[in-house]
């Protein structure tokens, strides 16, 4: 038995955001004080560290679940399977749903629920629940659907990774230029067919790591203090990465016994283009190697980083000749891994 992704969906909103819509933002320091940059300045040296010029945000009659629900159709219709059939729906995602223009996250019942719901799905046995593992959570969230079906508690799985990130985003901070919205999905299910998943890798580094993203007070201290957005310590992100990614992605090729010299493509976490830059250049130095060209597609100069969309869009987007000069073809090694929030790693081997 091999267990494979035999499906996938993507939603892409349709509110595009450039960096020039930043330009009357008043940036401002984490003590509240004037940053000294025009937003001219901020916006050329953001494009080059991030690769960012554009990004999506989720309509205001949208949300999250109703995102995760289109590219979870597109996924059903993918694969061809009956919705009634699957055994369980996994749903990554960090601040469950938010109305456009209101300050709560809605998670009960749990988005998974809500979707389920939204599919018309039937079947009690058909179980639904949210999974919470920042950025990683959509590889999470298929090395548990896989899991299950090696455990003999399932031959079918939905995992959806969705979020609307642009609803905590504190406007006087300059990370706010990073995030988007957005949605992926992707059947996984047990096969007779060669290939699929081959190897895992994850991990939570927590002990001085934990609070690296975490929600805090708007940099401009006349805004109400009660209220909280998503803020990160970029450059202890960017160090740990660099760390400890590549070491992932390295342990979990040789559970593989894949030669590295088999990749074909790294679908790594839109989260900054310099940084996955680095992580990748670090990776294929541990075997003394050069990066391949065309190794690690990107999507995130045109969609930015949607969190635990980035990898499931990603990849549909490619299988669906939708990224330039990107191909899978029948038999590709494929790695996928992510780092986020928690801080969490991780990563598995994939063959087409």
């Amino acid at each position: 038995m091999n267990i494979k992704i035999t499906g996938t969906g993507s939603y892409i909103p349709t509110e595009k955001v450039t960096n020039s819509d930043f330009a009357k933002h008043e940036f401002l320091n984490e003590d509240g004080s004037n940053f000294n940059l025009s937003n001219d300045i901020i916006a050329e040296k953001f494009v080059e560290i991030t690769g960012i010029l554009e990004r999506r945000y989720a309509s205001d009659d949208m949300v999250n679940s109703d995102m995760a629900f289109i590219a979870a159709k597109k996924a059903i219709a993918s694969s061809k399977i009956d919705p009634e059939t699957l055994d369980y729906i996994i749903f990554a995602h960090n601040y469950g749903d938010i109305k456009s223009h209101t300050i709560q996250s809605d998670t009960v019942p749990s988005l998974a629920t809500r979707v389920k719901y939204l599919l018309q799905i039937k079947n009690p046995k058909c179980v639904a629940y949210d999974v919470l593992f920042g950025c990683p959570g959509w590889i999470e969230g298929v090395i548990q659907a896989q899991a299950f079906i090696r455990a003999g508690m399932a031959k079918k799985c939905l995992v959806i990774g969705s979020e609307t990130l642009s609803r905590v985003v504190d406007k006087h901070d300059r990370d706010s230029m990073i995030y988007s919205d957005g949605a992926g999905a992707a059947i996984i299910e047990a096969t007779d067919e060669p290939g699929g998943i081959l190897a895992h890798e994850s991990a939570t580094y927590s002990f001085d790591e934990a609070k690296y993203l975490y929600f805090g007070n708007s940099f401009n201290k006349d805004e109400d203090e009660n209220i909280r957005y998503i803020k990160m310590y970029g450059r202890k992100i960017y160090e740990f990465a660099l760390s400890n990614v590549p070491q992932a992605m390295a342990s979990c090729l040789e559970k593989s016994g894949i030669p590295i010299t088999s990749l074909k493509k790294i679908l790594i976490h839109q989260a900054n283009e310099k940084m996955d830059e680095a992580i990748v250049n670090r990776f294929y130095k541990r075997y003394k190697m050069d990066t391949p060209k065309d190794i690690m597609p990107m999507s995130i100069h045109k969609l930015g980083n949607s969190s635990v969309a980035t990898v499931p869009t990603l990849y549909d987007l490619i299988l669906n000749d939708e990224v330039e000069n990107h191909k899978i073809e029948k038999g590709d090694i494929l790695l996928f891994a992510s780092v986020g929030a928690g801080m969490n790693i991780n990563a598995f081997i994939y063959q087409y």
